[in-house]
């Protein structure tokens, strides 16, 4: 039905404004809203293929009829077309006539553009077991390569499979290469010099605390990306760009970690890599025993390979070119961390007389998100030409929804999950897959009110660096000793956390508040004297505030605007601090009270730490890829967020790469979906009105009838 009484006062969905459905369905999981006729207890329902309506919590009185949304089917611009497919049996797999062309092809270079959902794993595993036990080749003289441990079990056990007397060699990058440094000189490659991560962090952030670089100030985990970065596209010191400050702090950062390094004879995992290369490249005498044992290569995951891992293989094939690269274009989305799919043209130069297979039956998903997949990947510049087809046909059809906000997308989708579990769906068959982490918020936060069963790998949105300096200043007017708090404070009035025993000092001698110090500090310059004696005031007037208020008065009056200009998106093209600011505003407009806002917070932060293995899976699009589920959300399909901003920002300035990268996001996360599909194309976002992504296709934009 779609009308219900709030105190006694009637209204109805077909004249309420768009906007305030969220309150409305706030209100309504606390009972507030009433049936007009009966008085029972109604609740507003927003879902994704009906429209809103109230229903009764209990025995309705009257029948009540579900209208269907304002959604769109994406229908197939092709009508299904069953094919006769050609099976051939291999080592006990059947194997359609592309896969078997893979396997079959066993001398020369060989590269397989490898579709998703196309049996890329089944196809390489068969060709091995094929090479060993039909073309009676040694197991011995066959490397295998991937790039997680957990790619590298699962090859060896569907090997293991074929009951093979040896396995092939089987690892990743690191694990092959670190093994032959360890044999190259055992001493110097010791398990004990290896510099693990967080050991990695702590190093250079004592370098960093010598320059005088504040670890609350600046972001190390980009930085530390970064360096990675150089070393595995081969970039030297010499050509690094410097444009910015933050530029010339991480070079500075860089060049003293690797002089440490050399200084404690200690490496971490990138140094595996680069120097496996550097003495297979530069000592002829450590190649000539690799290319003696191994005559076979066989790469998986080709699109993600970077330029030194490249660089290594080609030295590891020269002597008889019998490599086989599988991987796809389309699906490589780690430019980030060096990864280039432009070494999949590169591989036909560097290997003349290269054989192409295209894997081109997907066998994962139904026809019509197959054909949505091709849509948005065929309008791809720099692809290899291909036309994935189905298998099977369906007869639900992507949806595409259309929410007034990130809020509401959040409702809509955990309402569809709440009606498809009440049907006999697991949490685990369904993924929520969003652009960032950051775009997740919502959506987590209505997972978590409604108790349901989580999954994530992400932070909490509150620990975000910037979002918890924001709150640190409302944490601050409620309590205005909350010592974590005024850390974070300090650090956004530019004061070095030294402060901190001056301010403690202060406080005990003079009996005041921590917040009632800055304004008494004196070994400060004059200038911040002045200011923090301006701001300290400030904090008593914006207890009083409602949050949304109060994290505008914060911004422009107290000195948050001048630190996100200042420090709020260092190094990060993706992540910017003004908007983790407005995300914030999102939610902090739904509270009176700063007290409520906060509490929720809590709420929030603590239920993040409650997540489960076999919960609804939460997660980025990156994340997603080489994973499949019955049912998947895109949360989030507009312009700033999918494509994001930076890509966006990029092609206007004439570079392509970015926005390429994107449209293959969209493809990888589309075709994770097995049976249900569904894409969001909020309104708005970030209080400002959203336009649908430019990566969908037009029949997607107009609004119509499911």
């Amino acid at each position: 039905m779609n009308k219900a009484q709030y105190n006694g006062k009637l209204f109805d969905l077909h004249t309420l404004p768009r906007e305030k459905y969220e309150l409305v369905y706030e209100q309504s999981l606390r009972n507030k809203w009433t049936c007009p006729m009966c008085g029972g207890i109604v609740r507003l329902h927003l879902a994704i293929e009906h429209a809103p309506h109230f229903y009764h919590v209990s025995n309705p009185c009257i029948k009540e009829e579900r209208q269907r949304g304002n959604a769109v089917a994406i229908r197939p611009h092709q009508p299904f077309q069953a094919k006769e497919k050609k099976q051939t049996i291999v080592c006990g797999v059947s194997l359609d006539a592309d896969q078997y062309e893979a396997v079959r092809h066993v001398e020369g270079p060989l590269l397989v553009l490898a579709g998703a959902g196309s049996g890329k794993t089944r196809t390489l595993t068969t060709r091995a077991a094929a090479m060993i036990t039909n073309h009676h080749m040694k197991a011995s003289n066959m490397m295998i390569v991937t790039f997680t441990t957990k790619a590298a079990k699962e090859l060896a056990e569907r090997l293991y499979a074929y009951n093979l007397d040896v396995l092939p060699t089987i690892g990743t990058f690191h694990s092959l290469f670190y093994r032959m440094l360890q044999h190259a000189d055992p001493f110097r490659w010791r398990h004990e010099r290896l510099i693990r991560d967080w050991q990695k962090e702590r190093m250079i952030k004592e370098i960093g605390r010598e320059l005088g670089i504040d670890e609350r100030d600046f972001p190390y985990d980009e930085a530390m990306q970064r360096m990675s970065y150089w070393k595995n596209t081969l970039t030297s010191l010499a050509d690094i760009a410097i444009e910015t400050e933050w530029d010339e702090r991480v070079v500075q950062l860089y060049t003293q970690y690797e002089q440490k390094k050399r200084e404690l004879d200690v490496f971490d995992f990138d140094d595996m890599l680069y120097a496996c290369y550097d003495m297979l490249r530069t000592d002829e005498k450590r190649l000539y025993p690799y290319q003696e044992r191994f005559h076979y290569f066989l790469i998986d995951e080709f699109q993600d390979i970077n330029n030194v891992q490249y660089e290594t293989m080609k030295l590891l094939a020269s002597h008889t070119h019998h490599i086989c690269a599988v991987g796809d274009d389309d699906q490589a989305i780690y430019a980030f961390r060096g990864s280039d799919s432009s070494f999949i043209h590169q591989f036909q130069q560097d290997f003349p007389h290269t054989k192409i297979v295209k894997l081109t039956e997907n066998y994962r998903s139904p026809h019509p998100i197959v054909s949505l997949a091709n849509s948005i990947i065929s309008k791809s510049r720099t692809r290899i030409p291909k036309q994935m087809n189905a298998q099977t046909d369906s007869t639900h059809m992507p949806i595409c929804f259309f929410p007034y906000d990130e809020e509401e997308e959040a409702t809509m989708i955990v309402c569809d999950i709440q009606e498809r579990m009440k049907q006999g769906a697991k949490p685990s068959d369904i993924a929520i897959l969003c652009r960032t982490n950051a775009a997740s918020r919502a959506v987590f936060e209505r997972l978590a009110q409604l108790r349901l069963p989580v999954t994530t790998d992400g932070e909490s949105f509150y620990n975000r660096r910037i979002v918890r300096y924001l709150l640190s200043f409302l944490q601050l007017s409620i309590d205005p000793n909350n010592e974590q708090a005024l850390a974070d404070v300090a650090t956004v009035l530019f004061l070095k956390q030294t402060v901190m025993n001056d301010l403690k000092a202060i406080s005990i001698l003079q009996d005041c508040s921590l917040v009632e110090a800055l304004a008494k500090l004196d070994r400060i310059a004059p200038f911040q004297q002045q200011k923090l004696r301006t701001i300290v005031p400030l904090f008593a007037k914006v207890k009083e505030m409602k949050p949304l208020e109060a994290i505008d008065f914060i911004e422009k009056e107290m000195g948050f605007g001048d630190f996100l200009k200042k420090r709020g998106n260092e190094g990060n093209t993706i992540e910017k601090g003004s908007d983790d600011v407005r995300d914030v505003k999102v939610v902090a407009r739904k509270f009176k009270t700063i007290p409520a806002f906060l509490a929720h917070v809590a709420r929030t932060k603590a239920y993040a730490n409650t997540t489960c293995d076999d919960g609804i899976q939460l997660m980025t699009i990156h994340r997603s890829k080489g994973l499949e589920f019955p049912i998947v959300y895109i949360i989030g399909a507009v312009d700033g967020l999918l494509p994001h901003d930076y890509a966006l920002e990029a092609y206007r300035n004439g570079d392509v790469a970015p926005l390429e990268e994107e449209r293959r996001l969209l493809y990888v996360a589309v075709t994770r979906a097995k049976e249900r599909l569904f894409i969001s194309v909020p309104s708005m976002r970030r209080l400002k009105k959203a336009t649908a992504s430019r990566l969908l296709s037009s029949q997607t934009k107009a609004k119509s009838l499911v």
